[in-house]
């Protein structure tokens, strides 16, 4: 598999983001509607049980719902400069990378919505125990800017270790967690850092060994997987849409904590219907544990987040500043609930 300089890889990226969401994501009337793009991970649990128990429908009655599923924070966060997009559900890495290169004005944080849920795993037959033994290995992560190609590239630089197009021995790749399904199946890679279910997928279909669970790297065992955003613009006037949104956003992350085993038989139907595939239930079972439901928005790990991305040149060279990331709370008075 070639590799591309990061430069490149990032150029290419945005074409290719760029050029779907203008095929797929069409410029539509903001008036009487909300679009919303989120993942068909089980971290994104929060939009998919607000959508199939038609939470977010009996709030914003008859202002209509657009959804869209896509791959990764990136492209999620393309769809919200693309003016295709007005909410999504991203991790922090895409979020603080999209606000910054917006100028600080495009995006909008509203709430949280999922903590942990990501892992590094390493082949059955690798030799893998631990950072020393990465180099010259292949690992793959979720596209480029997404939040555990963040927590990888920086976990590598934490290590002393540098990945290929850096000058380094480790080989990055930056596929759709799909793809590293695949690879890992075929034994083309060594290792993978994948949120759920991937991870367990990995584990319990594959034989593949959890070396960790990401937040064992974070002091409080903790660390923000999804959020909810907006396009500024979008929050600024449709504040009512909005608030409703946020109100069914909190129901559904109530249900799926009053409601495990519900929960679980949801997203195993939604998956069935988005990817004609059956999961199993032991294993979305184990992939649910992993994650933490919970609005609250944990301000610290934010800028840790942000402090990683701009180490590895995503924020550009300038500085950033996250002083204003919040939505208004004059217009979304209960954003922090």
């Amino acid at each position: 598999m070639k590799i591309l300089p990061l430069s490149g890889v990032i150029v290419l990226t945005i074409i290719v983001i760029s050029i779907g969401f203008s095929m797929f994501f069409p410029h539509e009337s903001e008036q009487n509607q909300v679009r919303v793009v989120y993942f068909a991970n089980i971290s994104h649990a929060v939009p998919i049980v607000g959508i199939e128990n038609g939470y977010f429908t009996e709030e914003l009655g008859d202002t209509k719902i657009n959804t869209r599923i896509v791959d990764s924070g990136p492209e999620a966060v393309e769809a919200l400069f693309a003016n295709s997009a007005d909410l999504a559900y991203v991790g922090p890495a895409p979020f603080v990378n999209g606000y910054v290169k917006s100028d600080v004005n495009g995006l909008k944080l509203l709430s949280g919505a999922a903590y942990n849920g990501a892992s590094f795993v390493v082949r059955n037959d690798s030799d893998i125990s631990g950072p020393g033994d990465l180099a010259g290995k292949k690992i793959a992560a979720p596209l480029i800017g997404n939040t555990q190609d963040v927590s990888l590239r920086n976990y590598l630089a934490k290590n002393g270790l540098k990945p290929a197009e850096k000058g380094g021995n480790v080989i990055i790749y930056n596929l759709a967690n799909a793809e590293i399904n695949t690879l890992f199946a075929k034994g083309e890679i060594d290792a993978a850092w994948v949120p759920e279910p991937t991870a367990t997928m990995l584990v319990l279909n594959l034989k593949g060994k959890r070396l960790f669970q990401e937040q064992e790297l974070w002091p409080a065992k903790r660390f923000p997987s999804v959020l909810l955003i907006g396009r500024t613009s979008y929050i600024s006037e449709h504040p009512e849409v909005v608030q409703k949104w946020l109100t069914a956003h909190n129901k559904a992350i109530d249900w799926i904590n009053q409601n495990p085993d519900k929960t679980e038989s949801t997203y195993i139907k939604f998956f069935k219907e988005h990817t004609g595939k059956n999961l199993d239930k032991n294993l979305v079972h184990e992939s649910f544990s992993n994650i933490v439901y919970d609005s609250a928005i944990d301000v610290e790990s934010i800028k840790i987040f942000a402090q990683r991305a701009y180490s590895l040149g995503y924020l550009g060279r300038n500085g950033y500043n996250l002083d204003d990331i919040y939505a208004n709370a004059l217009e979304i008075k209960s954003w922090q609930n």
